[in-house]
């Protein structure tokens, strides 16, 4: 027989779904921003001669904004909140997608692009650490992993308005729809492209009214009444009671300083945080976000097929992540993350293949990247949000996550500027071999490093590096 629900724990359920969704929306935005450039690129290109150099430059300028974005919102959010600091990243991608419509050269298309990237950096880093830390523990790591189902879910919306936008400006060539329409939705499509990331940021803006502050953040800042009425929304009123003495029973160890962060007992998981993020960008997932319709239309597929076929991309993506929020809480994140890192490995060397034999106008060079897709999505894709949003202590987790955001922005950026050119000199056979050595290692760093962490609170899995 079917147990029903209290009255109380449905509220939960629906206060923490609410919640989740509006915290995800940071995620939506952060993939239709980084997504959307895979469609712009083309007639951004051809409309400003860009060179590969210049290509590469549009493409990372964003991931510039992302390091800048990171590298002051980890420590504003221990200092002022989780809250305020997902509402400054509402704004900044508002103000971006509405600059990047309007944008009258190059040089202010870059500058809204950067805005937009700091408004990911921000959101990358707070969305799933509030998320982290409002989640009871039994699905914590379900609910952190909704953040990169939003995030494919906002590559899979771009994908899709790209895809229409492209159609619609093909059927209307030779037809006159008025100065400005006929300029934004025909001549210049990709400033439409751009400007649809408005209304989720407005969205996101307007929902983050109506959270609270992340329960962890106001008991650390001593706002303990405020705190328990949080954490008793989301639980029942003894656990709430007793996770507030877990906190204040870990909080006398925390220092909240970067010291702290790179002391003896934190090094271990400094150095995890630091490498997940660091090869979930080396796996060639951007690769394939960024310039998948250049691949495929350099492959002998052109842009319409390309575009359709990023539309599979994305699906896909987003489709294999629910095995990640299906699995993570009872597979656990260790055994999640090596059997996707290995399937990943075997896809890249099976699509690097396909380019040194040739054999890349068939089915076999979509298959393989759709499996890739699929592996990464249920293991590194999301486990690098969940593994680092949980092995640091509340004090210092903001700082903390920001070096992981930081490092993995920096090294998307680099694997931006990089691949244009990595096409042209060493050719995508070798480009995409490279990727598969990278995720293979991740596989060797969650195997030797990375210890289980599903069903504990975070406190708990901050005894862990104590050593109890």
């Amino acid at each position: 027989m079917k147990q029903k629900l209290s009255p109380e724990t449905k509220t939960s359920a629906l206060f923490l779904t609410a919640v989740t969704l509006i915290a995800t929306l940071g995620g939506l935005l952060f993939g239709f921003d980084m997504a959307v450039i895979s469609g712009v690129l083309p007639f951004v290109k051809s409309q400003f001669a860009l060179s590969a150099a210049t290509e590469g430059w549009f493409v990372s300028s964003a991931l510039i904004g992302c390091i800048i974005g990171v590298a002051f919102s980890g420590d504003l959010s221990d200092r002022v909140g989780r809250k305020k600091m997902l509402m400054l990243s509402a704004v900044l991608f508002l103000l971006s997608a509405l600059g990047s419509a309007l944008s009258s050269g190059f040089t202010l298309l870059i500058l809204a692009r950067m805005l937009g990237g700091m408004g990911v950096g921000v959101a990358s880093i707070v969305a799933p650490l509030y998320i982290s830390e409002i989640a009871p523990a039994r699905i914590r790591g379900r609910l952190v992993t909704f953040y990169q189902l939003a995030i494919t879910a906002g590559i899979l919306v771009a994908y899709l308005t790209n895809a229409g936008l492209l159609n619609f400006s093909l059927h209307h060539k030779s037809s006159y729809l008025g100065t400005i329409i006929d300029l934004v939705m025909v001549k210049e499509v990709w400033r439409s492209m751009l400007r649809l990331g408005a209304i989720p940021a407005l969205l996101f803006f307007v929902g983050l009214c109506f959270v609270p502050e992340s329960p962890r953040w106001l008991i650390q800042n001593g706002k303990t009444d405020d705190g328990i009425a949080v954490l008793s929304k989301v639980t029942d009123y003894a656990t709430a009671l007793k996770d507030v003495t877990l906190i204040k029973n870990t909080q006398s160890r925390d220092i909240g300083t970067y010291r702290e962060i790179f002391a003896p007992a934190m090094r271990k998981p400094l150095l995890i945080g630091l490498l997940l993020p660091l090869f979930s960008q080396f796996s060639g997932i951007n690769a394939v976000i960024y310039y998948g319709p250049r691949i495929l239309s350099d492959a002998g597929i052109n842009i319409s097929n390309a575009l359709l076929s990023q539309i599979i991309f994305g699906i896909a993506n987003f489709a294999f992540t629910l095995i990640a929020i299906w699995k993570v809480d009872k597979m656990g994140r260790r055994p999640l993350y090596i059997a996707g890192a290995l399937g990943a490995t075997i896809c890249l060397l099976f699509t690097g293949a396909c380019f040194y034999t040739g054999a890349t106008t068939g089915l076999a060079l979509v298959v393989s990247i759709i499996l890739f897709l699929a592996c990464f999505a249920f293991s590194i894709g999301p486990l690098k949000f969940v593994i680092a949003s949980e092995i640091y202590p509340t004090r210092i987790r903001g700082r903390a996550l920001g070096l992981s955001i930081m490092t993995m922005w920096v090294a998307d950026t680099i694997v931006g500027q990089l691949t244009p050119m990595f096409l042209n000199s060493i050719g995508p056979a070798v480009t995409f071999w490279f990727f598969a050595a990278c995720c293979f290692f991740s596989l060797v760093i969650v195997y030797k490093m990375v210890p289980e962490t599903k069903g504990k609170s975070l406190e708990e899995v901050q005894e862990i590096w104590a050593g109890h």
